[in-house]
């Protein structure tokens, strides 16, 4: 192991010396380490995003592929965690806590969702994953072996973190920056704090570790995932020696690099060219089949599209219009799903409830030709509560409109020089194209601003026109 830290530092010192890096050669080598590390510690996790579709979607935001919606969306969301560590790393000032723990995991996981799960007893379960909060149930996990390897219990775990920052907090000094880094990520993992994310959030903090010391982050590559394992199985029996060892000879890797780059090199691997040119072919092959879209119109089709990203959408609606509930004695939400002109319609007050949705996807028959499909979610809300004698109600909708090979979503604005609601479109998509993140927050942007300004045109005429 002390041969393997040596060479690192040899190194630090060699980059040291060409340090500071011009500004075309620091920028190819942090674009090099953000989609190196995104997409490997991603890929080890089970995300299935290719190197180029990573490449595409960060540096370009752009999707290709036939992935879920919460695939480009963990992507995306790991992506800000890196720079988020990034920006932690460089001030000095700022200590490691708890709370900045949760914060990297709710920001990796973006949103709860459901996931299968082990019972302490070995059982198979399904249940509701949290984001930022500490498990609340044991995460268990079955080996490959079929033995179950159990990690800190839920009443341990903040005992244990706790425990786990003070010793940082004394070592941070004292300890070589890998052996720091390295045993941080291990005794984290070890506790596995949260429902899901450990493994993200564990190589996220050793970078943390590793940049703040001025050295470059570490990537666990994903077709090395045998060796790394097998590292920290030995650490699981006391051996640390070897894992410790394994992260500083990732280091080496990225140190060459860093040094490749400083000097002008080419930083290009042996299977860069691959990877570009599997980008390439993506590239020409969307654009070839564009016209030649596999995916029509049918109620499976529908139901695939919802469960990717339809519940995330309706969510964030729902949220931003129970915010305008205090204004008005009496409101109500509804969505529906109207396939072929007929479906059904549920209600609810604040939240929009995972079950309801699926129990509305579910009535629908499955494999079914349509020639139009309709999702909509609706706001009534009525008797605005500082109207006096002239009180006024809001009515709208965003509706989007399932066609052959395309959907479109419109929403309902209010015009103020005309009367009565009317609709825009914001965008277009063909079926097979998830609605992403950004595309649901922009037009959650606008309904948001939809409601509002129907609020402040009926009170600038009331102010203006009516004695109340």
């Amino acid at each position: 192991m002390q041969n393997t830290l040596d060479k690192v530092d040899e190194l630090m010192v060699e980059l040291q010396s060409l340090q500071p890096l011009n500004h075309e050669n620091k920028k190819r080598l942090e674009q090099k380490f953000r989609l190196e590390f995104n997409y490997n510690s991603n890929h080890l996790e089970g995300n299935t995003l290719t190197y180029s579709e990573t490449q595409l979607l960060l540096i370009f935001d752009d999707t290709k592929g036939n992935h879920s919606m919460r695939e480009y969306e963990e992507m995306k969301a790991h992506d800000v965690a890196f720079h988020l560590v990034e920006e932690w790393a460089k001030d000095k000032e700022q200590p490691l806590t708890e709370q900045s723990i949760k914060n990297l995991n709710k920001t990796i996981q973006v949103r709860p969702f459901w996931k299968n799960a082990i019972t302490p007893d070995g059982q198979d379960t399904r249940r509701l994953i949290k984001v930022g909060d500490y498990k609340e149930q044991p995460n268990s996990v079955r080996l490959p072996n079929g033995e179950i390897f159990e990690y800190a219990s839920p009443t341990e775990t903040p005992i244990l973190m706790s425990e786990l920052i003070d010793w940082y907090r004394s070592e941070e000094e004292g300890l070589h920056p890998v052996t720091l880094a390295a045993m941080l990520h291990y005794k984290f993992v070890r506790i596995h704090p949260f429902d899901d994310g450990n493994g993200r959030v564990s190589r996220l903090l050793m970078n943390y570790v590793l940049m703040r010391n001025g050295l470059p982050p570490v990537i666990i590559k994903s077709k090395d995932k045998d060796n790394y394992l097998r590292a920290l199985h030995q650490a699981d029996i006391g051996d640390y020696e070897p894992f410790i060892d394994y992260i500083a000879e990732q280091l080496v890797w990225s140190l060459d690099i860093a040094i490749k780059a400083a000097k002008g090199d080419p930083i290009d691997e042996d299977d860069d060219l691959d990877k570009k040119l599997a980008l390439l072919k993506q590239e020409v092959e969307a654009e070839d089949n564009e016209n030649d879209i596999q995916t029509r119109l049918t109620t499976e089709a529908v139901r695939a599209a919802l469960k990717d990203w339809g519940y995330n959408f309706l969510t964030e609606l729902a949220l931003t219009t129970s915010k305008f509930n205090h204004f008005y004695d009496k409101s109500s939400h509804y969505i529906s799903l109207m396939l072929n002109g007929s479906g059904q319609t549920i209600q609810f007050e604040k939240e929009l409830l995972l079950e309801q949705f699926e129990s509305l996807l579910d009535k629908s028959d499955k494999d079914k030709s349509l020639q139009e499909a309709v999702l909509a979610f609706r706001c009534n809300l009525s008797a605005f509560k500082k109207g006096g004698l002239n009180t006024f109600g809001c009515n709208y909708s965003v509706e989007i409109k399932f066609e052959e090979y395309k959907y479109e979503v419109f929403v309902g604005y209010f015009e103020h020089e005309g009367q009565g609601q009317k609709t825009r479109s914001y965008i277009k998509k063909l079926l097979h194209k998830p609605l992403l993140p950004e595309e649901i927050k922009e037009i959650n942007k606008q309904w948001g601003e939809t409601l509002f300004k129907h609020i402040e045109h009926y009170r600038k005429r009331q102010n203006g026109n009516d004695k109340i």
